[in-house]
């Protein structure tokens, strides 16, 4: 399901919604164990897992950026700096597994903002994958939804 793309105040809200077969404490394991992350994010890692901490950021060129995290809060709630931008996860309890709702709060939408939905799209139909076992062909899926993220982003700049 597309990611619901709204105004919010100071920009844009991006929210996915995933309901998941599996424990919140194993979903939270995907979004912050190393080992795990690198299997559906490579160039993401760990840093300091605490509010007030960071995430890393490992760039092309051998260096890292520090991503802050400005709410953790164990088996629940992770979010953290996205250069100009702010991811959030959140988890809950279902009967049947758990909820996954992920935000990103965008400054502007500009001509990268579909690559980046597009990305954070993928990267979440991968953890649910990972979890159950299957694989995804990542490319293939990432370029069926840019188009799609690209087309929403557009209406939602014309209609502005």
């Amino acid at each position: 399901m597309l990611a619901v793309i709204e105004k919010a105040e100071g920009g844009y809200t991006a929210r996915f919604e995933r309901h998941l077969k599996h424990s919140v404490e194993e979903v939270w394991s995907w979004l912050t164990e190393n080992e795990k992350l690198a299997q559906w994010f490579n160039e993401l890692r760990v840093g300091d897992l605490q509010k007030g901490g960071y995430m890393k950021f490992n760039m092309p060129d051998g260096t890292f950026e520090e991503l802050s995290i400005y709410e953790l809060e164990a088996n629940a709630v992770l979010e953290f700096s996205w250069w100009a931008d702010t991811v959030c996860f959140e988890l809950s309890q279902e009967s049947a597994g758990c909820q996954l709702i992920m935000f990103e709060k965008l400054a502007e939408i500009t001509d990268h903002t579909p690559k980046d939905l597009a990305g954070w799209h993928v990267c979440l139909d991968v953890i649910e994958a990972l979890m159950d076992g299957r694989t995804i062909e990542r490319m293939e899926e990432w370029k069926k939804w840019y188009e799609k993220y690209k087309e929403a982003a557009g209406r939602l700049t014309q209609s502005q």
